[in-house]
């Protein structure tokens, strides 16, 4: 097993639920059940097909003999008529009527539909849970004050949870454009060749009312509301370029909300999880590296770019349609699924264990406040009966000062620099009792409360587990 190359998202980032879904065998069960469905439609529509045989290829639907329909594509180049072949051994009444009037992408296509909305499905439990962490996180932060940066230079304060409830705004609209995609799949059902559903018509003796029954039918078995109204001989790639690009939209917030913890854990802030017996560094014994988060920003760089895939392929289907679709397919949809997965995985992981460092963030705000107070510092003595201009001009002189104290290693010695200053109009105790940081978080507070009171009920009765989270 050492001396094949195997994916790194099967071997190490996936779970074993999408590593099942996007199996073989999952695969070809799932054409069995379309072949099964059919059989049993066009046995109730009238067609030559018996109870017996439809009830034999039920009881077939999962002992697949794969080296069969392996040695038989060796001998075909056929992957789905390799498959029939296997499938009539072990069904020999029925081996005459499977497929009947079907083309390949009657399973193929269908069966790809099945599987991407289970996954989607099972992404946005993942998601939800992600949610669920931060919503936790951003309640029990929500008043703590934070340094809150623009061009990532110090800025006005925030609050820890309120930054948190920016990274759950994207998440939930990713949760939205996933529940858009879930709600507006539909079916292929069996068209024919080229969509026209030429050989149906021919087996129904021109009774097109049963070629919509025989397409509703299987709409309903396999849960889709509907088929597409009109197609080639498969579904419009365009579906498999917009459940890609909900792919990546997920990545993109993912990797957004990944990198804003390796920034913050860079100046000690906040810090991911990190294992009792984990090692950070090979060398540098004392490293706490967010391997997590460079793990979910890697992995959501793959997915982003998947994207693209979804995108060339919709862009180059000749007319009714082409093959050059089949390959990309097989590699760009089950890796982006994976792909998703893994950093899901990551996500949940991450956010459960999120470790706030309070002393710190408190150090670095008790550093920057006295700049940060100078607007309010400004208010104050104009309400004092300084001219506002002048006293702006103090401040900034005085600002300028300290910074350069602060570049050559001293401390911040703005208050007492305003201090000194007479003309400025207030002492060391007023200026002192202008800091508290709580003063400064704006409304961040009520509207923490305010976005969890939002989301609260999309995240009602979600329950996180740690089941299959060995990241």
């Amino acid at each position: 097993m050492y001396d094949i190359y195997e994916s790194p998202l099967s071997s190490r980032y996936a779970s074993n639920f999408m590593l099942r879904l996007f199996s073989q065998r999952r695969r070809v069960e799932t054409w069995r059940r379309l072949w099964v469905a059919l059989a049993r439609a066009e046995h109730e529509l009238g067609l030559p097909i018996t109870e017996e045989q439809v009830a034999e290829l039920e009881a077939h639907v999962t002992d697949i003999d794969f080296e069969a329909a392996r040695v038989r594509e060796k001998v075909v180049r056929h992957d789905v008529m390799a498959q029939v072949y296997a499938y009539g051994l072990e069904a020999p009444s029925a081996a005459g009527i499977i497929h009947l009037g079907a083309t390949s992408c009657y399973v193929t296509d269908n069966a790809d539909l099945i599987l991407y909305r289970e996954g989607l499905r099972h992404l946005r439990g993942e998601l939800l849970q992600v949610l669920r962490n931060l919503s936790d996180f951003a309640a029990r932060t929500k008043a703590i004050p934070t340094l809150g940066y623009t061009h990532y230079q110090p800025a006005q304060l925030v609050t820890v949870g309120k930054r948190a409830t920016l990274w759950m705004q994207e998440l939930w609209m990713d949760l939205e454009e996933i529940d858009f995609v879930l709600d507006s799949m539909k079916f292929l059902g069996c068209r024919g060749t080229t969509g026209t559903e030429a050989s149906f018509l021919e087996l129904f003796q021109g009774d097109e009312t049963k070629i919509d029954e025989l397409n509703a039918r299987l709409c309903r078995e396999f849960g889709f509301a509907r088929c597409f109204s009109v197609c080639g001989q498969t579904y419009p790639r365009k579906e498999d370029s917009r459940i890609l690009n909900c792919l990546s939209s997920l990545g993109q917030s993912c990797y957004r909300m990944a990198n804003d913890i390796r920034l913050l854990q860079h100046d000690r802030q906040l810090e991911e999880p990190f294992e009792e017996q984990q090692i950070g560094s090979s060398a540098m014994a004392y490293k706490r590296n967010p391997m997590r988060c460079e793990r979910v920003c890697s992995l959501s760089r793959y997915l982003m770019a998947d994207a693209a895939n979804g995108a060339m392929t919709a862009s180059v289907q000749w007319l009714e349609r082409t093959l050059d679709d089949s390959a990309n397919r097989r590699i760009s949809l089950p890796e982006g699924f994976l792909c998703a997965d893994a950093v899901l995985r990551l996500c949940r992981n991450i956010t459960a264990g999120l470790r706030v460092n309070e002393k710190i963030i408190a150090a670095a705000v008790r550093e920057y406040m006295p700049f940060i107070a100078t607007e309010n510092l400004l208010m104050e003595g104009v309400k004092r009966g300084g001219d506002r201009q002048k006293l702006h001009e103090i401040i900034r002189e005085c600002s300028m000062e300290a910074t350069e104290h602060m570049k050559n290693g001293g401390k911040c010695d703005l208050l007492e620099l305003l201090s000194a200053r007479e003309d400025f109009g207030m002492d060391a105790a007023a200026l002192e009792e202008a800091l508290e940081p709580g003063k400064y978080v704006g409304r961040c507070v009520s509207q923490v409360d305010a976005f969890l009171r939002e989301i609260t009920p999309v995240l009602e009765g979600v329950e996180v587990s740690t089941e299959d989270l060995d990241v």
